[in-house]
Order: structure tokens, then C-alpha cells, then sequence
């Protein structure tokens, strides 16, 4: 929907349904009843996630048809999509395949420029587009030495290149502004703030710069402006929040080198103080159990006492490593309802949203934001709401934050 501070809409990662035909059938379940309960009187934007199967089948003119007439039918329309996770999202497990392939693949650019061909016909008129994706690859994958994360980033960096150039030839030729939004995220090979400027600034754009000069034929200062239109971050507030980043200095980072932000994703992460008292800091951990699912990577950035950071992988390690006591916070990569901020013991990083939509509304930044709690479907019994209401609360709780009334 329409807000005065850009589109907002949710994440249809959250659904199921790895064919077309699965997918389809989850938004026409969802979406109306979603709709109706936020922005009834208003066209309805939607996010939409389709995995690689999906987009191929898509791509078919009578389904491409059939999807814009019930976007029609229904008064909605897509601006975004999600383009991380290329398979399974759900019923299987997906840990670090998340980022497989990663973008040192063909297999991630084909499918990526196909997202867009679709994105391109689906957008309505006048409308800029945007699709997010993974940052780069996956770190666990290319730490061995620092010569193999470099030849990682130089392969994963031309290919995004590549995705860069068409988006370029397409706007150039008439079609719309779309951009892709690299979204950092912990134990990516980029993860925050200092590393996604470090590669933008250091790698995309001196590798870039000459690119585009010469396969559009431009000069060096509209090349940069080129690939700073179409190569954008994926703000995700979850991710950031992780990192014990502070929203305000990380848009203040971005102006400072001209980047954009194409994308909000509005998430919230888990978070507790570990206290020094064993029976207490015991409670803590426990309460971190449930959230200890097998299906995705729930990376944990725990705070010491003398302010730096470690870093778990995944929550069974953290788990293993709780009679640390040098540790005095973790933060947990569980995407958890963006409207509760306290779960018994544990807290969510929901303050950082609030601030986050603060300086949206002081000083907009993006065209587009998009709710994604994907966990529903392996958040702890007591959590879980119906899907409609669950995806409901969430965007009326933000609509409410933006628009700021208590």
C-alpha cells in the first residue's frame, strides 16, 4: 500500500510453495484477507518471493496473464521481490543454502535477471522496482585465506555487474528505474555497515566504473551514478540490529558515499542481557531453547563486557558456549513479530524499527518497505497467530509507528 512515506507491504517468503502453481494459490488465500485488513479502499502492493522453479514457470505467457489479471481483479500490485533464497524456503532445511548458489554462480545471474524481466512486467507505470539479494555469498564458504575471499568477491562482484548492466539497458530504453538491494546479513560475506561500503566503495565501483563505460558507452562520472541507481542495500533491520548497529549512523555512513537504500526490511531479532548471576543468567539461556529450530541459520552476536563482539554461527554453538561470562548480551537472528517487544525473559530489537521508521518519516530514504517475520511457521506454539491476522498485526502495528500515533 501507498503510505506517505513510501510503499509497504509484507514478504510473501513467508508462504509456501516452491511451484508457481503452489505459490499462486497461498497468495490468492492470503493476500485478499491480508488486504482487507489493512488497506481496504487502497491498492495493495506485494512483495513477492519466487523461488527459481517458480520464476521459470512464471515466465510462461499464460501464467504471466492469469497473475496480472488477478492483480487487477484484486486492486494490487508488485514493486518488489524478495531474490535470496533461489530453493526451498520451506519444509526442508535451509541453513546456509540460503546463499547457494551465491553470486560467484551463472546460475544466481540468470535467475536473478529473470526476476527482473518479470519485475519489468509487472510494475505498474511510473513505479521503480526493486529485487534484494545475497550479500555476496556465504563467509564460511571462502575463509580459508584472504587470496580465496578476495578471488570470491572478484567473481561474485562482476557478476553482479552483469545484472547491473541490463537493469541500465532497460531503463535506457524506456523501461523502469529497478535496482538490486544487497542485503547484508551476519556470517555473509558482507555483513554491516563498514563492509558493505568497504566493497561498494574498494570493489563495485573501480571494477564497475570501466565496465560500464564500456558496454554503454559513458563517461566515468554517469557510469558511477549508473551503478549507484541500480545497485542498492537491502536495509534489513534485523540483520543491523545484530550487528549492534546504530540506524542513525549507518544512514549517515551511506550519505556521507551518495549509496541508496533501494529496500526496508522491516524485522525484528531477538535479544537478551545474560546476567552474572547463575541461576538468573541460566533462565536466560533457557528461554533461548525453543527458538532452536533446524530449519534456519539463527546466528547469534554476542556483546562482552569490554564492548567487542563474538560470533556464533548458529544457536547451538551459542548454546555451548553460555557459561561464558565474559558475554553479557546476545542478540539472536530468529525473526520474531515486529509488534512484541518482550518474549517472558527475552526482548526483541524492536526499538531499532521504531528508530528506523522515525528517520523514514523525519527524512524518507526509501521508496520501499517490506515486512518479513518468515519464521512463522516454526516460531514456539505460543507464538502463532493465524496468518492473516499474525501478517495483519504486523503491517497495521507499522502503519501505526510511521504514521506516528501511539
Amino acid at each position: 500500500m501507498k503510505t506517505a512515506y513510501g510503499h509497504l507491504t509484507y514478504c510473501t517468503n513467508i508462504h509456501p510453495g516452491e511451484k508457481w502453481e503452489d505459490h499462486f494459490a497461498q497468495l490468492r488465500k492470503y493476500i485478499p484477507a491480508v488486504k482487507q485488513q489493512v488497506a481496504p479502499d487502497q491498492p495493495f502492493g506485494i512483495g513477492l518471493r519466487l523461488a527459481n522453479t517458480a520464476s521459470l514457470e512464471l515466465t510462461k505467457e499464460e501464467n504471466l496473464n492469469a497473475f496480472k489479471a488477478w492483480l487487477q481483479q484484486e486492486n494490487c500490485y508488485v514493486f518488489t521481490m524478495n531474490g535470496f533464497p533461489y530453493g526451498g524456503f520451506h519444509d526442508t532445511v535451509v541453513k546456509d543454502q540460503v546463499h547457494t548458489p551465491d553470486w560467484t554462480q551463472a546460475d544466481r545471474v540468470a535467475y536473478t535477471v529473470r526476476l527482473f524481466r518479470l519485475l519489468a512486467a509487472l510494475l505498474p507505470e511510473g513505479m521503480e522496482g526493486g529485487i534484494s539479494t545475497s550479500p555476496l555469498s556465504y563467509k564460511y564458504w571462502c575463509n580459508r585465506c584472504e587470496e580465496e575471499k578476495n578471488s570470491f568477491t572478484e567473481s561474485a562482484t562482476l557478476n553482479m555487474l552483469l545484472v547491473v548492466e541490463q537493469l541500465a539497458r532497460i531503463h535506457r530504453s524506456g523501461g523502469p528505474l529497478m535496482h538490486l538491494d544487497v542485503e547484508p546479513e551476519p556470517d555473509g560475506l558482507l555483513e554491516n555497515t563498514d563492509e558493505y561500503i568497504s566493497w561498494y566503495m574498494g570493489s563495485l565501483l573501480p571494477a564497475g566504473i570501466p565496465f560500464i563505460m564500456d558496454k554503454l558507452r559513458v563517461d566515468e562520472a554517469e557510469a558511477a551514478s549508473i551503478i549507484k541507481n541500480h545497485l542498492q542495500l537491502c536495509y534489513d533491520v534485523c540483520h543491523f540490529a545484530l550487528e549492534y548497529e546504530v540506524p542513525k549512523q549507518v544512514l549517515e555512513q551511506l550519505r556521507l558515499y551518495g549509496l541508496k537504500v533501494g529496500k526496508l526490511q522491516i524485522s525484528a531479532a531477538l535479544k537478551a542481557d545474560l546476567p552474572a548471576a547463575a541461576q538468573a543468567r541460566q533462565k536466560v539461556i533457557d528461554a533461548f531453547r525453543p527458538f532452536n529450530e533446524p530449519v534456519y541459520l539463527h546466528q547469534v552476536i554476542g556483546r562482552k563486557t569490554d564492548g567487542s563482539l563474538v560470533r556464533y554461527p548458529d544457536l547451538p554453538q551459542a548454546l555451548e558456549d553460555a557459561g561464558n561470562t565474559d558475554v553479557v548480551e546476545w542478540r539472536s537472528h530468529f525473526h520474531v513479530p515486529v509488534f512484541a517487544d518482550r518474549f517472558e525473559v527475552l526482548h526483541s530489537t524492536q526499538s531499532d524499527i521504531v528508530d528506523v521508521l522515525t528517520l523514514q518519516r523525519q527524512q524518507p530514504f526509501t521508496a520501499h518497505m517490506e515486512v518479513e517475520t518468515y519464521t512463522w511457521d516454526v516460531l514456539p506454539q505460543g507464538l502463532k497467530e493465524e496468518m492473516a491476522v499474525s501478517v495483519s498485526r504486523e503491517l497495521n502495528w507499522i502503519k501505526k509507528i510511521i504514521a506516528n500515533k501511539d
